[in-house]
């Protein structure tokens, strides 16, 4: 017999999911009448941005936001059904049943397994909609039919390789781990993250992107300039081969203490088409990235990272030995603690998470202006200003957005806040 406190639990997840679903439909409906009745160029943007441009940065933003209406209603409906039905519970005893070895271990992975593969099938169609429709449409989508199936094929294997060597641990160490395991547990992620940020670069990226150093010549020379200025510890400068994939641009550096990798998307280069940044340009854009190093932004978001977990992991260690908690979900003969901390993480915490994601966001924009002031130190303010309107033409971004929508959404500033910060600096205080 279902008690109280079960249906209490199962319909509790439910409501604040389906919360979250119409806030967020909600948001969303507010941009699309913003894009809607938005028709004309912005005046900070009127002499650098057509109006043919304009118009189809517009049609493409609320083409992504009929997607996200299909894809976010796809996802409430599938959420519904995994808690209403048990679906999670299904799974476990099929996964049960297909090992005859025994073991919670084994058992879990085998969960996983089916579940993370029964949800990329369901998302698949949205997938290749998104790929060879949507973006197709809009000149984005490089990929063939042939490489995404393979790139597909490389992202699901590596992910189950990685996801079942990290359960097991987790598993173990629940198991093992006695009153505090939480704390272990905790430790033990931290150390997987850091592995994992390390080899992730220099490893696993290189099989689905193709990297290359960055030819001598006069960026090179300029880029390697600014990096010695600054003290910046450049060891390699590479250029990846992301228009294979898709026309979208972007920088970025990654690496440890004494040896740090500059990345520069061959998109991001200037070609004959006008698309691209010119080479000042590109150094406004990295001096931003390195504006995130001299501040230690990486540093800290990891850090914020790792007191989310500690806090995440100490919740479930408070509540997963609850029965109700399994049983709201179906799992009324066993309590496994991998399905139990995804539960507590997925569905129990889902304010918390919510909350959370609001002050990352808002904590991510500040970084994001101090970035950018730290670039304006540099004397790169017009340069800057002038690669993010490049940038923002051939990515398509639409540049006005609803302030509640950019609120709750924009890790990033929209562009036209980003402008008017970068041409009054004086105003913006870091």
């Amino acid at each position: 017999m279902i008690n109280l406190s079960e249906v209490t639990i199962k319909y509790s997840v439910l409501f604040f999911l389906w919360t979250e679903y119409i806030w967020e439909l909600y948001l969303s409906i507010r941009q699309f009448k913003k894009g809607l009745a938005t028709t004309q160029v912005p005046p900070e943007l009127q002499s650098t941005v057509t109006k043919e441009t304009f118009d189809k940065a517009r049609l493409y933003m609320l083409a992504r936001s009929r997607f996200g209406f299909v894809k976010d209603t796809v996802s409430i409906i599938i959420s519904t059904v995994i808690i209403q039905f048990g679906v999670l519970a299904v799974i476990w005893d099929y996964a049960r049943s297909f090992n005859s070895y025994g073991g919670e271990v084994l058992t879990s992975c085998i969960w996983f397994f089916i579940l993370t593969t029964v949800l990329t099938i369901i998302d698949l169609p949205l997938t290749i909609y998104n790929t060879f429709v949507l973006e197709e449409n809009f000149g984005f989508n490089k990929q063939t039919g042939a490489f995404f199936i393979w790139d597909k094929i490389k992202v699901f294997i590596l992910s189950q390789i990685f996801t079942m060597m990290i359960s097991s641990v987790v598993v173990v160490t629940i198991k093992s781990g006695g009153e505090y395991f939480f704390v272990w547990l905790w430790l033990v992620v931290c150390i997987i993250c850091f592995i994992m940020y390390t080899i992730y670069p220099s490893l696993i990226a290189p099989l689905f992107d193709k990297y290359t150093p960055l030819p001598d010549g006069e960026l090179r020379t300029q880029i390697e300039s600014l990096a010695s200025q600054l003290k910046f510890p450049l060891t390699q400068l590479y250029v990846v081969e992301g228009s294979k994939r898709s026309s979208h641009s972007n920088a970025y550096f990654y690496g440890l203490f004494n040896s740090k990798r500059i990345v520069l998307f061959d998109t991001l280069l200037a070609k004959e088409d006008g698309t691209g940044c010119s080479n000042e340009e590109i150094l406004a854009v990295l001096s931003h990235e390195l504006g995130h190093w001299h501040y230690n932004h990486i540093t800290k978001n990891f850090i914020a990272l790792q007191i989310n977990l500690f806090l995440l992991f100490a919740a479930f260690a408070f509540e997963f030995k609850h029965p109700a908690i399994y049983k709201a979900l179906g799992f009324y003969n066993s309590k496994p603690v991998l399905v139990g901390l995804y539960i507590v993480i997925q569905y129990v915490m889902l304010p918390y998470n919510t909350l959370l994601s609001f002050i990352l966001t808002c904590l991510s924009r500040r970084f994001e202006f101090q970035a950018d002031s730290f670039a304006v130190h540099l004397g790169k303010s017009e340069p800057l200003v002038n690669a993010l309107i490049q940038l923002n033409k051939d990515n398509l971004g639409f540049p006005v957005y609803d302030y509640l929508y950019s609120a709750w959404h924009h890790s990033h500033p929209p562009l036209l806040e980003r402008i008017d910060a970068l041409k009054k600096p004086h105003e913006k205080k870091e």
